[in-house]
């Protein structure tokens, strides 16, 4: 007897599809306005989705990150040109619990966090996604450079085809119940030019505009300013300490300064160079020293997501490359977990400014598989 079921289709569904709901998570950026329009031709059941994620009024003024004001607007007109339904979405409360105020005390503790990996970890592939399947859609799509991959044991995370625009860094949080549902139909393209020629292709308005740039909740990137608004009371004075223990100077709040920082101190007139090696924020004391202070080769990390085909306690250690930074490409270390979410990651080569908050993410040392990552803690 034949076997009469259907071919799989290009997101991986034995149906047609137009009997395949998609959400397409759209930020008004050209990448997801691609994606939901390639969709659409391809004869899928698209739906759009945009989240407001704070302060429609005040977004209204800003460019250059996502999710705007004129973001939102743009991601309805290309729904409207391509004739699928669209929504907005109010996610404020949402994105201020589960990222914004995360994001501040983490900073004022003397961390460098990445809100951005907790916003994708916890709104968009986690509340947005119990959205999509409230909508009984059979999968969610986004505008991420990544690749997503079937392996013998289910899909696997890979990085995107294209080195300089992938986003691997930022999505290593995805667990594998999430990666079974979402879908990135734009990892595998050459370059930012192949998506801007499909946003041509297909007449969207969007096809130039430019990428953003800001974290959408931190104009022009200046962190410390958003926090003096969140927690008033952060920016304390107290002093600028040398390694050696003595007063350099004084500083106007340790949320105006990063690990690794060497402008911008203060403390000029001295023969040597100096680096924020430490930030003490329980005695509001700058800590600097010597670059090669900066250097470590030991990375304690925490809330590891772990992606490997094998148990991560089955062994004791697991060689691989590691990025610490996500302008930095990945390098080798081993891997040594002490429980199911915790372990410490050994370089082979000792690394300047590793900083508590930031994300350790797993590559595969011969392969673009990504075996997920963890976050960076005090050691």
């Amino acid at each position: 007897m034949l076997d009469q079921t259907p071919p799989l289709n290009s997101l991986g569904f034995a149906k047609a599809p137009e009997d395949t709901r998609v959400v397409v998570a759209m930020s008004g950026g050209v990448d997801s306005s691609v994606v939901a329009a390639m969709l659409k031709e391809e004869g899928y059941d698209v739906v759009g989705v945009t989240l407001q994620l704070y302060d429609h009024g005040a977004a209204l003024a800003k460019k250059g990150a996502c999710c705007a004001g004129i973001d939102i607007h743009d991601a309805r007109r290309v729904a409207e040109d391509m004739n699928f339904p669209h929504y907005v979405l109010d996610y404020e409360n949402i994105f201020r619990d589960a990222v914004i105020d995360e994001f501040a005390d983490s900073y004022l503790a003397g961390a460098t966090p990445v809100p951005c990996i907790r916003c994708n970890e916890r709104v968009k592939f986690k509340d947005l996604l119990e959205t999509a399947k409230d909508l009984d859609a059979d999968c969610m799509a986004t505008g991420h450079y990544i690749q997503r991959m079937q392996g013998d044991h289910g899909p696997e995370l890979h990085s995107a085809a294209d080195a300089t625009r992938d986003q691997s860094y930022f999505l290593f949080s995805t667990t594998p119940e999430q990666l079974d549902f979402l879908r990135f139909p734009l990892g595998h393209l050459p370059s930012k030019d192949a998506t801007r020629a499909l946003a041509e292709k297909y007449g969207l308005r969007v096809a130039n505009k430019p990428d953003s740039q800001d974290i959408c909740f931190v104009p022009d990137g200046d962190y410390a300013s958003v926090i003096r608004k969140l927690r008033p009371d952060a920016a304390a004075p107290g002093q600028i300490v040398h390694v050696d223990g003595r007063v350099l100077g004084e500083h106007e709040g340790v949320i105006n300064y990063t690990i690794g920082q060497r402008r911008g101190l203060g403390i000029g007139g001295l023969e040597d160079p100096l680096y924020v090696v430490k930030l003490d924020t329980d005695a509001k004391q700058v800590i600097v020293g010597p670059r090669e202070m900066l250097a470590t080769r030991q990375v304690p990390v925490a809330e590891i997501n772990w992606l490997g085909d094998a148990p991560l306690m089955s062994r004791s250690e697991w060689p691989m490359a590691v990025k610490v930074r996500s302008t930095r490409p990945p390098t080798e270390a081993i891997l040594r977990p002490t429980s199911e979410t915790t372990g410490v990651v050994e370089l082979a080569a000792a690394e300047n400014g590793v900083s508590p908050g930031q994300a350790c993410v797993f590559y595969d040392t011969e392969s673009s598989r990504i075996f997920g990552g963890g976050w960076i803690t005090k050691s």
